[in-house]
């Protein structure tokens, strides 16, 4: 049977699941393939029950999440937590939950420091040797604890003890499991990883668009309760921000009457009065001004005649009484 291939289980009243046995078959098959079968040295098929039930735990986001408040990057956290706790099964699961993720770090994603690990380091990770080493003590000390914890069933402690002698064996094991059968990465072809990153990208500026027009409608209604230049430039802002991830995004804040008598008023107070003003030119077809008839204002507003007075006759005609 190829153990790349996925196979579903039917229900049956063991109730396993698919992704256990795929975790055991690959197991066994990596085993074989290093010449490390089981038995050769010890019985420990129970080992191999174990690292599968780990892998498959793995692939649980809530054992993940649980297991991180008993994780620590460096030894001397570790040993400090201990110091300060007297209680027997937190120190077990402390030992046991950091040995367990040791193992599955360095066999599994080749990556010790995993999933505990920060791009800024301030000292150069030490080698691999070195990890391996706190892995096998940290075992050690989780066996003996077990002991303690699990009183009545010493098949864990025997499994723990076991783990602690043949780290490095196991490593060797998961890390053939990891180049045959749980490297993803080779099982892709380009155009694959292509649309991944692709579709990934494209989630990711949706988000993005989303967070942004959230953001602008809350602009919007401070600007409808209260509107102000700065608002308007920040609205411009990001609508350009939004434009630049999706460029057929168009929006504009409608003219806003409390806000243009006021910018009028202002720029009408701030522009400086001309110090030479200059007279407003008269229409067209008007008559043409006398330019002797000047000042220091302008031009001078030729004089109204008034109409005389002629008196009427009797006869409304006008003339002289007789």
């Amino acid at each position: 049977m190829n153990p790349r291939q996925y196979v579903d289980l039917k229900e049956g009243g063991r109730n396993l699941q698919p992704t256990y046995y795929f975790m055991i078959n690959c197991l066994l098959y990596s085993r074989m393939e290093t010449g490390l079968v089981s038995n050769q040295d010890y019985y420990d098929e129970d080992v191999n029950v174990y690292l599968a039930h780990l892998l498959h735990s793995f692939i649980n986001p809530d054992y993940v999440e649980q297991s991180k408040r008993y994780l620590s990057k460096y030894d001397a956290d570790v040993f400090k937590r201990l110091s300060q706790s007297t209680d027997a099964r937190l120190k077990y699961a402390i030992y046991k939950t950091n040995a367990d993720f040791l193992l599955v770090s360095i066999g599994i994603f080749d990556n010790p420091l995993a999933p505990t690990a920060s791009t800024a380091r301030s000292k150069p990770a030490p080698a691999e040797e070195a990890y391996i080493g706190r892995g096998k003590t940290y075992y050690h000390f989780a066996y003996t604890y077990s002991q303690q914890v699990h009183r009545r069933n010493q098949g864990v402690s025997e499994v723990l003890e076991k783990l602690s002698v043949g780290f490095e064996k196991y490593i060797k094991i998961l890390s053939h499991m990891r180049g045959e059968y749980l490297d993803l990465a080779q099982r892709f072809s380009d155009g694959e990883v292509y649309h991944l990153e692709r579709s990934v990208n494209e989630s990711a500026r949706q988000d993005q668009i989303k967070a942004k027009q959230d953001r602008l409608l809350e602009l919007y209604s401070e600007w409808q309760k209260r509107p102000s230049r700065e608002i308007e430039e920040d609205v411009k802002r990001l609508v350009g921000e939004i434009q630049e991830l999706a460029p057929a995004f168009r929006f504009s804040l409608p003219p806003s009457p409390g806000l243009a008598p006021a910018a009028r008023a202002q720029s009408a107070a701030s522009s400086p009065a001309p110090s030479n003003p200059v007279a407003p030119r008269p229409p067209a077809g008007a008559a043409p001004v006398d330019s002797t008839r000047t000042s220091a204002t302008g031009v001078a507003p030729e004089p109204k005649r008034k109409p005389r007075h002629r008196p009427r006759g009797p006869k409304g005609n006008p003339g002289n009484n007789r």
